[in-house]
């Protein structure tokens, strides 16, 4: 078993060190720096690729499980319209963690405990300080102002990034986050809008949380910092929410996202480790892209959870859409599509479990799934299968690939996911979160 793994992690090694040079993701040139940021972003990756996927899916189903015991409510999958105003409800374990402690203003770190999935090593800045975003302005990107989110993002030291008032910030290039950091918008009302996206590059151990990031747009290239030593030269940039290259172990949660001129969300070039949780998508065509290249085989280490969130008014397609690697799509709500719900190409595996899919009234797009022009006599052997989903108004879920295969037992044996007739209780309180010091989120 170890032996055919070393031989796995040397072939993938090889095809990204290949392939590197082919997806840019805005760079305009590898200078030494970059270079070695690569390779070591590479070396990460491989690390925190796990070997055995389904120990990390039945971690997770446990943890739900254990979520639920004991919680009382009905079961009703109609979703409520009215905001929720009555005593703190963590509906799901990563909430569970932390969103009911009224003084979650003194004890912020403790998210850094709280993620499960394949991200569930991230800790963004726990080892580090506090940095507190004063300034909204984004006027010099090569010599950030103290104060601003750019100047944070790109310092050396692990931070815990929060902000000292709510703030509309327009990023005026891409902005470009470092390992180590934590970008924790609770207590404010922070809109990342009408300017360039986040990039996270050759990056490790970022958490990302309650931001509203929309009307984000493509902005021109030049000299950027991305990092404390180190300016680099920037291509246009694609006007992607969240862009994720070549990097792992990230924590997305509690986002707002809409309205992106490219992506909401792209997860690219050997990137991850990856949990994208209890966040809310709204108006947007291509909402996730996970792996950009059928010829790139270096995302077969691609790992993604996407859990607890809301595909909600306005989505086209691409929720996700995935290519090589291995996805754990599980207990989200699927009110609205206009094409297709989940897609990709290139073999990925697909594992969807409890989630709850509303079919829209087109009867051609009933379908929940599409690969992407590929024969049934490529797709057949494709593992991707639908466990425990909730199909509604005609949904239906094509699965692929041999299901007699019996899959490797796990500590967590025999734990199923929670059904699909649960999800309107664990996304409830999906997207950004109005927080208040001295009471529960």
């Amino acid at each position: 078993m170890m032996a055919g793994w070393s031989i796995k992690a040397a072939l993938l090694l090889l095809s990204m060190a290949a392939l590197m040079p082919s997806l840019r993701a805005g760079i305009a040139e590898y200078d030494d720096f970059l270079l070695q940021q690569a390779e070591e972003a590479k070396q990460a990756a491989l690390k925190a690729y796990h070997p055995h996927p389904m120990n990390v899916t039945d971690h997770f189903n446990h943890h739900v499980y254990l979520a639920l015991q004991g919680i009382q409510g009905n079961n009703s999958t109609r979703r409520s319209l009215r905001q929720y105003k009555g005593p703190c409800l963590a509906t799901n374990p990563i909430d569970r963690c932390w969103r009911c402690d009224r003084n979650w203003a003194n004890n912020r770190k403790k998210l850094g405990y709280c993620v499960l999935g394949f991200g569930r090593k991230t800790t963004g800045g726990l080892r580090g300080r506090f940095y507190t975003v004063t300034d909204a302005s984004d006027a010099d990107v090569v010599n950030p102002k103290p104060g601003t989110l750019r100047h944070a993002v790109v310092q050396k030291r692990p931070l815990w990034i929060i902000f000292g008032r709510s703030m509309i910030i327009r990023l005026s290039k891409e902005l470009l986050v470092t390992s180590d950091k934590t970008i924790d918008a609770r207590g404010a009302n922070v809109h990342i809008a009408y300017g360039a996206g986040i990039s996270i590059q050759f990056a490790r151990n970022v958490i990302i949380h309650g931001l509203h990031i929309h009307h984000i747009l493509s902005a021109s290239g030049g000299m950027i910092r991305d990092a404390a030593d180190h300016v680099g030269l920037r291509t246009v940039s694609d006007g992607d929410g969240i862009s994720i290259f070549g990097s792992s172990n990230v924590w997305l949660d509690h986002l707002s996202m809409s309205n992106c001129q490219d992506g909401l969300i792209d997860a690219i070039q050997g990137s991850t480790a990856i949990t994208v949780s209890n966040s809310h998508f709204t108006h947007h065509n291509d909402v996730m892209l996970f792996g950009a290249s059928d010829s790139f085989e270096g995302d077969s280490v691609m790992q993604v959870t996407v859990a607890f969130n809301h595909f909600g008014k306005g989505l086209v397609q691409r929720m996700p859409r995935c290519r090589w690697g291995f996805f754990h799509v599980v207990n989200n709500d699927y009110t609205h599509w206009l094409m297709y719900a989940i897609g990709g190409s290139q073999h990925p595996t697909i594992i969807s479990q409890g989630n709850r899919f509303i079919a829209p009234p087109n009867p051609a797009a009933k379908q929940i799934t599409n690969r992407n022009y590929a024969t049934e006599s490529v797709w057949k052997t494709w593992t991707w299968r639908s466990e425990g989903d909730l199909l509604m108004n005609g949904a239906y879920f094509v699965e692929s690939g041999d299901p007699s295969k019996q899959r490797p037992y796990s500590r967590f044996d025999m734990i199923k996911a929670r059904p699909g007739t649960f999800v309107r209780r664990l996304t409830r309180f999906s997207g950004s979160l109005n927080c208040y010091v001295g009471r529960p989120c």
